[in-house]
């Protein structure tokens, strides 16, 4: 673990910082359906942007497009510009562009969409007819029914390509761990046509190298990224494959006393993001 002034120094001189949103930087407040800033977020945020230095914030949800959740993010007080907040459906539009995959099923509501059709791809509706789909991608999506799941299945079994935005079951709230929409969909889609789906969100390559360009960082600056989040399975893997720093927060879904795979174990777990302000 890196530890006093080796952490201060490894913090303050990084190229650019990858944060979490929900239960690292903020929880969803379902009093106003907007965003609650954790303790000491915001002023993170603003040491960053004082000192130039690029961070983005990626957020595995697609409940919303990217621009909503910066929106929300801004009325909770964070300097979060609209092209600082990626979504999955921001690495997937990139990823199916450069597949060649250009129409794409989506099993999602319109926010996860949303980044598919702004790149220019066609997007075919859940439950949808149509032929020739290249690639169904999952996402946030709640209103799955059978309709969109045996659509989706002909689609797979035609030969369409399995895609999502995240497969890890849960996700943290500001009232505990709520259920990830894509990871049951997976699931039955997987069991139907026996293809398991390739992650392009968080912890994906795809993910990471999507936030590097969004912060004008060339892939060799990889080593001196913070990743800063409450995940060990999102965020501490997507940065430890990378080669980047990675800091954990007790803040989500990670928990001090589970002893975690070493992919899995962040760099440093902190209690609050205090110890990471007083190093900026």
């Amino acid at each position: 673990m890196i530890l006093g002034s080796e952490f201060k120094a490894r913090a303050r001189d990084a190229a650019g910082y990858i944060f979490d949103m929900d239960g690292t930087i903020a929880l969803g407040d379902s009093k106003s359906g907007g965003h609650r800033a954790l303790p000491h977020a915001i002023a993170v945020l603003e040491a960053l942007r004082a000192t130039g230095k690029p961070y983005v914030v990626f957020t595995n949800g697609t409940a919303k497009p990217p621009a909503a959740y910066a929106n929300s993010l801004r009325n909770a007080g964070f300097p979060v510009d609209d092209r600082q907040m990626l979504t999955p459906s921001s690495s997937a539009a990139i990823w199916l562009g450069k597949a060649g995959l250009s129409k794409v099923r989506v099993l999602g509501n319109a926010g996860c969409a949303a980044p598919l059709v702004d790149a220019g791809l066609e997007v075919v509706g859940p439950s949808e007819e149509a032929e020739g789909v290249q690639a169904v991608y999952t996402g946030w999506f709640r209103e799955f029914d059978f309709n969109a799941l045996e659509a989706a299945c002909h689609s797979l079994w035609n030969g369409a390509r399995l895609v999502t935005a995240s497969n890890v079951p849960f996700f943290a709230t500001e009232n505990g761990r709520a259920i990830g929409a894509s990871f049951p969909i997976n699931a039955m889609l997987t069991a139907m046509t026996r293809k398991r789906p390739r992650i392009l969100g968080k912890p994906s390559k795809v993910a990471f190298d999507t936030a590097m360009s969004i912060m004008g960082l060339p892939r060799s600056a990889a080593s001196g990224v913070v990743v800063v989040g409450d995940d060990p399975a999102l965020e501490m893997r997507m940065a430890n494959a990378a080669g980047a720093v990675s800091i954990g927060l007790a803040t989500g879904v990670m928990a001090r006393d589970v002893e975690l795979p070493e992919k899995d174990r962040p760099t440093v777990l902190l209690n609050d993001l205090a110890p990471l302000l007083d190093a900026l």
